[in-house]
Formats: structure tokens, C-alpha cells, sequence
């Protein structure tokens, strides 16, 4: 089986980790911004939660705080 890495600036959903790197923005804090119901930027795949990285970044340009 061939391990295949994508860099995370090319990845579509992100893993929390990977969301918190990328942005600079804490888990407990994605967690909560993630948590809310109208949030389009999440992506649940069963119980784990992926960040759409696209949406999300257009969600952090348009807000002056988080």
C-alpha cells in the first residue's frame, strides 16, 4: 500500500489539527466556532470533524474577530 501525503494547502477538509496549524487558531476555539449549527465550514464524517478549508478561510476573511 503506497502512503500518499498531500500538503495541507491543497487539501479540501481539514482535520482539526491540521486546521489549528494552518490558521494559527487554537482547537478548543475551532471546536467552538464549529459547534454552531449555521457553521457551513464543517464536515462530519460519523463523529469525526473535518474543516472545509475553502468555506473556512472565507469565513475568517469576513469576520474581524474569532
Amino acid at each position: 500500500m503506497k502512503n500518499i501525503n498531500v500538503p495541507v494547502w491543497e487539501k479540501a477538509n481539514l482535520t482539526l489539527d491540521e486546521a489549528a496549524a494552518y490558521f494559527g487558531i487554537g482547537v478548543n476555539k475551532l471546536r467552538e466556532i464549529t459547534d454552531d449549527k449555521r457553521c457551513t465550514a464543517v464536515l462530519w464524517c460519523g463523529s469525526k470533524r473535518l474543516i472545509k478549508r475553502k468555506q473556512f478561510e472565507d469565513y475568517l476573511n469576513k469576520s474581524f474577530s474569532v
